[in-house]
């Protein structure tokens, strides 16, 4: 019974490890347990069977978990494959001889090649030739203290050459042995192309910024210096390192050229405001080497793409000469540039401001309009050069006869003209007797020749009463001319109960011998040569038509005799057409077929006259005149007067063929201005400029800018006052296209 139960046990015991037996195994131990002959033999077959099945249990449990790890294992590879072979980077691994272990799809789709052509290779027929040692140099960097290293090279890929990045790593086992290395890498080549456009960019705006006349400088958010081109090195005074760093206004120091106050840094008020700033005018620089720079800037904030401002920059220039340029200019624009004293423009606006505070705090000053007697005598006997000397010494002597507050001025040729501030009729008598006096005690010496020269004064006073300045300038114009009648060598005051008579006895005397002049044909006309001295597309010969008069003695008398009686009595128009009409009708006579170009000299009565291109239209069709021949010239101070009307006047006549030139260019300072706005031919350049231009750089530099800017806009250039050779060469290499003067030929009868 004891045996039957401990079998039953057993059985039980073992159908309950069933899992862990196989069939025979179970069946073998069964069999043993049932040929057991006795207790004795059942105890030591229970000790037997026990270990047996425990032997058995061991076996297969160890079977069992080799199998479920077998299982584990496969299971892991196979999601550890399908990690890899999702990653979009090319993983690769290599036994230490380089030969190829293990690729993902990533790697073989990106070069190319089967896993029969790469598995056991070496990939050194991938690495680009040129990158092979470089690359090599750093795999031999790896190591157990650095397994890792990043390497950039080139790779062939079905003939291209392309960019990769890798990540190299060491792999070892649990003792520290290396087992392979393992890289990932990814396609960098467009990186490379952006890189190196990059590159490309910076380098160009490094090289731009190196190479511009300007200066520039960055700074970041706060105002401190970031970066300095060599121009701005050189203005601020200082290297790019020793500026790094530093706020802006610690090297770039600027005040007012005048007051000397100190001006707002231009990159600190652009980062405030968060807009481009320009720096005020008259802004001069102290740098570091303590030099005064004029300079003339602008600055600006920079942001980012979104919108945050991180910096600012600021461009400048050493704009010096150009400032004194500028202001030797302006000083020429109102001052005479033989006598250095001020012009006919710039005393009319002293005078202007001396009836202004005349009317308004009732002051009393005076003005002497001066006429030299006997200045031909010495023109003609010794030549201009012995002139404009004369001239020169006159000044001399006159500004030491007068005070620091008046004004002494040349108003053209030999006349002169002194503004007495805040002077009464008495003293103004008192001064004017006294110019009178060191004039007439004056001698002139040139070449052992002695001239004595006297002086005709007209005066006239300005208070409240004065009306304007037309009729201050020319109830004295009218005083000296009085003086002159009387004698000369005299001063003439013009009181308020004469000014009538004087300005009617002058005015319209010529008024009346220019009407008589009309009716009497005492005009003519004479032609001075426009020489071609540079190529120009043009046949035959220019000419300007001239206007003279002859007296009733038969003098000649020349057009600014009488022109400004004419302009005063709005006669002008009438001797426009008497010119055009004289000229037309000896057209076939004096020009015959030739295709020669002659200017005519138009008024701004003319252009203003709404019937003269109707009465040009007519002179045109009567005497069968081709208008391509004609050229109208304008003064530029008439064009600018109505301009609106001067271009619709020009552009009516061109449509027809008429040509035309603005006269006298450059006499005003707004002159580039306004030429935009008139399609003229012709520059005539005043001779102001042409006469002294061998002598005087900024008459050169004005001739030189007029030139250049007629050159950009199709206009053809004329110099006047050419008298000599010397001037002529200058002009020619200047490029100025025509030349007209004395030099090229002298003003003779039409026909």
């Amino acid at each position: 019974m004891a045996y039957k139960h401990w079998l039953s046990s057993w059985l039980k015991a073992i159908t309950a490890l069933r899992t862990l037996y196989t069939d025979i195994a179970l069946r073998e131990l069964i069999l043993k347990a049932l040929t057991l002959p006795s207790s004795a033999q059942l105890a030591a077959a229970k000790g037997k069977l026990e270990q047996e099945i425990n032997d058995v249990y061991d076996e297969t449990l160890r079977e069992r978990l080799l199998k479920q790890s077998e299982i584990a294992i496969k299971q892991s590879e196979i999601r550890y494959r399908a990690i890899i072979e999702d990653q979009t980077e090319m993983i690769a691994r290599y036994l230490p001889d380089g030969r190829l272990t293990f690729f993902n799809k990533a790697f073989a789709l990106y070069f190319g090649r089967s896993p029969e052509e790469m598995l056991g290779s070496h990939d050194q027929p991938i690495i680009f030739e040129a990158d092979r040692e470089r690359v090599a140099e750093f795999v031999a960097l790896i190591s157990a203290d650095n397994p890792v290293v990043i390497i950039e090279n080139r790779v062939i890929v079905a003939g291209e050459v392309r960019w990769t990045k890798w990540h190299n790593r060491m792999i070892f086992d649990e003792q520290g042995c290396l087992l392979e290395f393992q890289s990932v890498g990814y396609d960098i080549t467009d990186l490379k192309q952006i890189e190196e456009t990059l590159f490309q960019e910076k380098e160009l705006a490094e090289v731009t910024l190196q190479s511009i006349g300007d200066a520039v400088l960055t700074t970041d958010a706060f105002g401190r210096i970031k970066y300095l081109n060599p121009v701005a090195k050189s203005l601020l005074g200082c290297s790019e390192t020793a500026a790094e760093g530093l706020l802006l206004e610690e090297v770039f120091g600027i005040v007012h050229e005048s007051t000397r106050e100190i001006v707002q840094n231009p990159i600190a008020q652009a980062l405030k405001e968060n807009r481009t700033v320009n720096l005020a005018n008259h802004t001069v620089l102290i740098n570091q080497n303590n030099q005064e720079i004029a300079i003339q800037d602008s600055a600006a904030p920079i942001r980012n793409r979104e919108g945050e401002v991180i910096g600012g920059v600021m461009v400048f220039r050493d704009v010096t000469k150009n400032r004194e340029l500028s202001r030797q200019l302006s000083w020429q624009a109102s001052h005479d540039a033989l006598t250095g004293l001020v012009n006919r423009q710039e005393f009319e606006q002293q005078i202007q401001k001396a009836l202004h505070l005349a009317k308004l705090d009732c002051q009393s000053h005076a003005l002497c309009y001066l006429d030299l007697d006997r200045f031909k005598i010495v023109n003609d006997t010794c030549g201009h050069v012995a002139g404009d000397e004369l001239l020169r010494q006159i000044t001399v002597l006159l500004q030491e006869k007068i005070r620091k507050t008046d004004t002494l001025a040349r108003l053209g040729g030999d006349e002169f003209g002194v503004l007495l501030s805040q002077c009464l009729p008495e003293q103004a008598l008192r001064v004017a007797n006294q110019l009178l006096e060191c004039v007439q005690e004056f001698r002139f010496v040139w070449e052992k020749q002695v001239f004595s020269i006297g002086v005709s004064i007209g005066l006239v006073g300005i208070d409240m009463n004065s009306e304007s300045l037309v009729e201050i300038m020319s109830t004295a114009d009218a005083a000296c001319y009085t003086a002159k009648n009387r004698g000369r060598n005299r001063v003439y005051f013009a009181q308020t109960d004469d000014q009538e008579r004087l300005e009617q006895h002058k005015e319209m005397h010529w008024a009346s011998r220019i009407s008589q002049a009309l009716e009497s044909d005492w005009f003519c006309l004479y032609v001075q040569p426009i020489a071609a001295i540079t190529p120009v597309a043009q046949n035959g010969d220019y000419y300007e038509v001239l206007l003279r008069l002859h007296d009733e003695q038969g003098n000649l008398v020349l057009p600014m005799t009488f022109i400004p009686a004419a302009e005063r009595y709005d006669l002008m128009h009438l001797i426009d057409r008497w010119v055009i009409r004289t000229l037309f009708r000896n057209w076939i006579r004096v020009v015959g077929d030739k295709q020669n170009i002659y200017a005519i000299n138009l008024s701004g009565c003319s252009i203003n006259d709404d019937q003269f291109i109707d009465f040009l239209y007519e002179q045109f069709t009567l005497h069968s005149i081709s208008p391509q021949w004609v050229c109208f010239e304008i003064t530029e101070t008439v064009a600018i007067a109505n301009l609106s009307k001067a271009r619709h006047f020009i552009e009516s006549l061109q449509q027809i063929g008429c040509r035309f030139a603005l006269d006298d260019f450059g006499v005003g300072m707004s002159s580039f201005a306004y030429l935009k706005s008139l399609p003229v031919d012709y520059l005539k350049i005043d001779g102001s400029f042409i006469r002294n231009i061998i002598e005087n750089a900024v008459d050169e530099a004005i001739v030189t800018a007029i030139t250049h800017i007629s050159s950009v806009m199709g206009i053809k250039t004329i110099a006047e006052f050419v008298e000599n050779d010397a001037i002529l060469q200058r002009i020619t290499a200047l490029g100025i296209d025509y030349a007209q003067g004395y030099g090229i030929g002298m003003p003779r009868p039409l026909g």
